[in-house]
């Protein structure tokens, strides 16, 4: 009985990894080389059944686009693996099922129209409540004057607004909501 190495077992063990990969593994481990990053985002490879590589797309504007480039794309997979495809379909059905990638949302919370900034500047007053009927309501509007950061009113519901949603919609967001 001979006695091989760690490295020579390591080896062979990796070379026989290679050969019981699923083809489909191998797809998804070269798929944002061969389609490029940005479609890569949008398609997610889901099955090979009959050397057929189904993929969903997350539009229907990206599955016919890579349709046009079918050819190229399988072109490209077939010299990556070892046994060739015959077609890709590519489609949106299973993209909601489809583990993919988590999508990021783009823009950050400034860049939002109904951002208002830091609210922390907000102080409870514990001053007593007045006798008097109109300086009561003058504390209260004042507060909620301070509470609604002196934001514009909207002009169709008289709410205080964020100015980056009248500039967005020229009405509060409820009101543009209701509009749709």
């Amino acid at each position: 009985m001979s006695l091989k190495s760690v490295n020579d077992i390591l080896g062979f063990l990796e070379q026989q990894a290679r050969w019981q990969e699923q083809p489909l593994q191998k797809v998804l481990h070269c798929w944002a080389e061969v389609v490029g990053a940005v479609a890569a985002k949008h398609t997610q490879p889901l099955v090979i059944q009959r050397d057929v590589l189904r993929v969903a797309t997350s539009s229907a504007a990206w599955a016919q686009n890579l349709a046009f480039k079918r050819q190229i794309i399988l072109l490209k997979l077939n010299e990556k693996l070892p046994t060739p495809l015959v077609d890709i379909r590519f489609s949106t059905a299973g993209w909601q099922n489809a583990s993919a990638k988590p999508q990021q949302l783009t823009g950050s919370a400034p860049e939002h129209p109904s951002y208002l900034g830091n609210i922390s500047n907000f102080q409870r007053d514990a001053s007593p409540v007045q006798a008097n009927p109109q300086t009561a309501f003058g504390q209260w509007a004042e507060k909620i004057q301070v509470r609604s950061h002196n934001l514009p009113l909207c002009p169709q519901c008289q709410c205080p607004t964020p100015p980056g949603e009248l500039q967005r919609w020229q009405v509060c967001a409820l009101c543009a909501s209701k509009q749709f």
